[in-house]
């Protein structure tokens, strides 16, 4: 089998160049990448490089993700992902490749409290969000053989994201505030991609398995939860950690004024994707305190 890897130092990215190994051959490409174009940007470039290469499977992992830019900065976002996504898949349909692409929970508005599953109807709050729901409508619309997955509040040991700035802040304040009134499951970059591997094996062989499925962690918390779990985790491992647990006040998302709105229940529902592939995903307390404890040596 022969892969083509979009996006391959991003989160997800370079946890998929571990997971997709085992399958068969990855090309994996940067936005800079020379020999191949691997920049979704350059519209003509990705589609003469689905092209040369010829793969069986599409993996892109690589997206327009800065959400609060995203809105005065709409039309890079458009063609990031919508327009790139749209080129892939009518690749993908001209070659017969599988074409497995990631969006977010950010194509609906997070009204209500209840997990949403595939069915529930999009409706998103952001520019971030439109793009991201169309790039999903292009590639069901083309007709080529696909998987999308809805997932949110990825992190990784690799890069920026939550975790990395609540430490920094944890070391260096006494105090801090983190919004309490959104909800979701924090889910590891690893789990996407072991997931992702898997569930390619599995549709390559079977193309009734097609389709969209959310992929997140179990469970439910806040980013205040979310927090406060990391920093008591760093703290009980001897981290450098300056903030006491009573300091960490939760707030309204109203106490910061986001360029973009995010929604405020991200909560998925899993049950199709775990009842297509066999799968149980793990709650996201598990794969936090294990991305811990390899960063920091939390035991």
């Amino acid at each position: 089998m022969k892969i083509l890897l979009l996006g391959k130092n991003g989160q997800v990215g370079w946890e998929l160049q571990r997971s997709l190994a085992p399958l068969g051959k990855v090309i994996a490409l940067t936005s800079d990448s020379t020999q191949w174009c691997g920049n979704l940007a350059d519209l003509d470039g990705i589609a003469a490089t689905v092209r040369a290469i010829a793969p069986d499977v599409i993996v892109n992992a690589a997206a327009y993700t800065a959400v609060d830019r995203a809105e005065t900065d709409s039309l890079a976002c458009h063609t990031v992902n919508a327009l790139a996504p749209a080129v892939l898949a009518a690749a993908a349909a001209q070659i017969g490749a599988l074409l497995v692409h990631y969006s977010t929970d950010y194509v609906f508005d997070g009204s209500g409290n209840a997990p949403r599953d595939e069915s529930a109807i999009a409706k998103p709050l952001s520019v971030y969000g439109s793009t991201k729901l169309e790039g999903e409508q292009a590639i069901v619309e083309s007709g080529c053989h696909h998987l999308i997955f809805r997932t949110s509040w990825v992190y990784a040991a690799r890069g920026s994201n939550f975790i990395s700035t609540m430490l920094r802040l944890a070391g260096e304040r006494e105090s801090l505030s983190v919004v309490a009134d959104q909800f979701g499951a924090p889910t590891g970059a690893d789990l996407i991609a072991d997931v992702t591997a898997h569930a390619i094996r599995c549709t390559v062989r079977r193309a009734d398995l097609s389709g969209i499925y959310h992929l997140v962690a179990g469970g439910k918390t806040s980013w205040h939860g979310y927090a406060s779990y990391v920093i008591d985790l760093a703290r009980k491992s001897g981290a450098p950690i300056k903030v006491a647990q009573t300091a960490i006040s939760a707030v309204s998302s109203d106490a910061f004024q986001a360029v973009a709105i995010r929604p405020k229940n991200s909560t998925l529902s899993t049950k199709k994707l775990q009842s297509a592939f066999a799968l149980e995903l793990p709650e996201w307390q598990y794969g936090v305190a294990r991305m811990l404890c390899e960063t920091i040596g939390i035991k």
